[in-house]
């Protein structure tokens, strides 16, 4: 019964043993963690595509949560930069990021990546992570790493795009924004903050690094005006091309509303004539909604092309008599006896129209802006079934990637620490962390490399320390988010570069290819793939897992099969690689893998071609030390070997048949087939067995195997009755 609660909950066990040390560790643990999650969790919450105030949502209750139920007692869960990655690719095709909608399948896909996790926990299927392979994941974590911290850029150059169909376009959109114009104090503070957290890291490694950067940045930030913005009405532009690319922006906007409109009311009449078997309207309006499509995705290449055109354009301000601002642009005359104000000002362009009376240019850099205070309201998520559908794949390999990066760590702490680990318990954990998460406005969180090694450095001692980590960042909600409004937004992005520079291995590729050259080549492809099909992840992840079973299947349908000769040291080696003599009347023939429908033909073409290619063959044992489990397949080809070989004259016998196998042979009649003094317990037995008839009127010069049936000669033992005699004194004259 004891055991069963602490299934269920296994934060009881700790209690039992806990004590006045253990809170005041785990109390400096969780805040000294607390301090470098709260700005992290907010760049990744960007990196996600949602405000940074949810990065202060998921790091309220899944830490907790994670910690409670979960088995490792210094897992740290929370926002993750890969998983943020996979968020918003998985979520861009869906909404606009930051709208509403995609808030809320954020939202949505934590509970099914939640529910995802907690189903293989609960019915112990954790080993199904085995499908990402370490080459995959390698070469997934590389490329996302690299994904990662080019997809900052544009924040550390102080520019603005849109995001292209590729990630490698995008990055070139960034390049040709910043040698337009680059908001050099951005860059210098992005900079300034990355150099600060590397020196801190360095030097001295239980500083918070991001915690001083995003202290003296923000302070920075407020002291100097480092966001410096103005709202104005399009009559303050002295610019003809800039209204006239306004104008067209808000048409091509609000004629993405009106379609999308017609489209959602077009849906709801399909679904009115499918159940009234209205066949033929039907028809007409999938037609009407595909031209519907089309019409979208023209006014959306419209709308992408002006905002780029508006984006791009540069101003500089001019004071009027009335204390208002008139804006030129940049690379035009201004009117004599008048001075700007030595600044390059741009207009703010996001996804939606833009309000002529009310334009808002910016003369600054970004910061994060105004942070909503107080807890998320807890709430149901939206239950959408059409969206989780289209969310599922995405979110089964979010859930698989994230327990890989969460087991992984908790693995390397649990070695340190001697503490047992139950990776169906931890998906347990994970998975509540998510789903309960998912009611407090989270997205999806997972175990964090670089906080759990905080956590672990810092002292704690048990799950505690993730309990007061959710306590300080409940704090920072209630009453710390006015502070984070200057925060600027290069800070976060170098905080971000910071923690993925530590999953960038490339010389896991190498390890890779030393270990097998598949491996390595499995590798490299999913990088690359990565990397192509970026941001659509999920891409590169199929094409390692595909290429990873793909490898498994064919290692395994033409396994390693080797004819055995003898060493000079009198060991069994292959005969191919050691460049050894075979013997010509006993072939030695070691067959490694499991024999199942996949290989069971491959079996059968080695030995009809050993009864080709050796005429003078006359006895065959198959080493079955590698054959580890077998299917009726395997069975029904090992038969067929048995009556080929038989048929032709040539014996056939198994050594190093293990109990699985054995047990199968015995089920099926195999066995007596096979006839059970033609299965021995080794290689040596069945050489010493089989040698000598097989070279009964040889004329082989000297047998290569010959050196097998030497064997050491047995000492002699005293029958019982004889010790007896001896031990009495007796003679052998004297014994009856």
């Amino acid at each position: 019964m004891a055991t069963l609660v602490l299934k269920v909950v296994p934060f009881f066990g700790w209690i039992r043993t806990y004590s006045a040390e253990h809170f005041k560790m785990d109390f400096m643990a969780g805040l000294t963690v607390a301090l470098v999650l709260i700005p992290q969790s907010m760049a990744y919450a960007q990196l996600a595509g949602l405000p940074p105030y949810y990065g202060l949502y998921a790091s309220f209750l899944p830490p907790l949560v994670a910690a409670l139920f979960g088995s490792s007692r210094q897992l740290s869960t929370g926002p993750v930069a890969v998983v943020s990655l996979m968020t918003a690719a998985c979520l861009e095709p869906l909404a606009t990021a930051g709208s509403e909608s995609y808030i809320a399948y954020a939202v949505l896909l934590a509970l099914a990546v939640g529910i995802f996790q907690l189903s293989l926990g609960v019915l112990r299927l954790g080993l199904v992570v085995n499908f990402l392979s370490h080459p995959v994941v390698a070469g997934f974590t590389n490329a996302a790493a690299i994904i990662i911290a080019t997809s900052q850029l544009s924040k550390m150059f102080g520019v603005s795009v849109d995001s292209a169909e590729h990630h490698y376009e995008t990055i070139l959109r960034v390049a040709q924004a910043a040698m337009r114009y680059t908001h050099w104090p951005t860059l210098a503070l992005g900079v300034f903050a990355l150099a600060l957290m590397l020196v801190l890291k360095r030097i001295s490694p239980r500083i918070p690094g991001v915690l001083v950067a995003v202290a003296l940045t923000t302070v920075f930030s407020w002291a100097t005006g480092f966001e410096h913005n103005a709202t104005i009405s399009v009559q303050s532009l002295s610019a003809p091309e800039a209204s006239a690319a306004l104008a067209s922006y808000n048409t091509a906007m609000q004629a993405q509303t009106e379609l999308a409109t017609r489209r959602t009311a077009l849906n709801a009449a399909m679904e009115e004539a499918r159940r009234n078997g209205e066949q033929f309207a039907v028809a007409d309006d999938e037609h009407e909604l595909r031209r519907l499509a089309l019409e979208m995705e023209i006014a959306k290449s419209e709308a992408k092309n002006v905002k780029a055109v508006l984006r791009g354009m540069l101003f500089q301000a001019v004071p009027t008599a009335k204390g208002g601002m008139t804006f030129y642009p940049a690379d035009s005359a201004i009117p004599d006896g008048a001075g700007n104000d030595g600044r390059t000002w741009r207009i703010r362009v996001g996804n939606s129209p833009l309000d002529p009376t009310s334009l808002t240019m910016i003369g600054g850099g970004s910061v994060v802006g105004t942070v909503p205070g107080g807890l998320p309201a807890l709430s149901i998520p939206h239950f959408d079934l059409s969206v989780m559908a289209r969310l599922l794949p995405n979110a089964a390999i979010i859930a698989l990637l994230g327990f890989m990066e969460a087991i992984s760590i908790a693995k390397a702490m649990a070695a340190k620490t001697g503490q047992s680990l139950d990776p169906n318990q931890e998906l347990i954990g994970q998975g509540l962390a998510n789903i309960l998460g998912a009611f407090s406005k989270s997205y999806p969180v997972s175990g964090s490399f670089s906080r759990s090694a905080v956590n672990l450095q810092a002292g704690a001692v048990t799950g505690f320390s993730s309990v007061f980590t959710s306590a300080v960042v409940l704090v920072a909600l209630l009453f710390l988010t006015p502070r984070l409004y200057h925060l600027p937004q290069c800070t976060l992005a170098a905080v971000i570069m910071m923690a993925v520079m530590g999953l960038i291995h490339p010389a896991g590729f190498l390890h890779s290819w030393r270990v097998a050259k598949y491996d390595g080549i499995i590798s490299i492809i999913t990088f690359l793939a990565t990397l192509a099909f970026a941001p659509h992840l999920d891409k590169g992840i199929m094409i390692g897992v595909a290429l990873s079973l793909g490898a498994f299947l064919y290692r395994n349908m033409r396994p390693t099969v080797s004819s055995l000769a003898r060493t000079e040291e009198g060991e069994l080696r292959d005969a191919t690689r050691f460049g050894l003599d075979l013997c010509t009347h006993v072939d030695m023939v070691r067959f490694n893998g499991p024999l199942f429908f996949a290989n069971a033909s491959f079996l059968d073409e080695i030995i009809t071609g050993r009864l080709h290619s050796k005429k003078r063959l006359r006895h065959i044992v198959l080493v079955a030390k590698g054959i580890n489990d077998m299917d009726a397949s395997g069975e029904e080809a090992l038969s067929l070997v048995v009556d080929r070989c038989r048929s032709r004259g040539v014996d056939i016998s198994l050594a190093g048949v293990n109990d699985t196998v054995m047990a199968i042979l015995t089920r099926s009649g195999l066995l007596d087939k096979i006839g059970r003094d033609h299965i021995y317990a080794n290689m040596e037995k069945a050489l010493c067995t089989v040698h000598a008839a097989a070279h009964r009127e040889s004329d082989e010069a000297r047998c290569p195997l010959t050196s097998a049936c030497q064997l050491p000669k047995r000492a002699h033992v005293e029958p019982p009755r004889v010790r007896a005699y001896a031990t009495a004194g007796v003679s052998r004259n004297e014994r009856p």
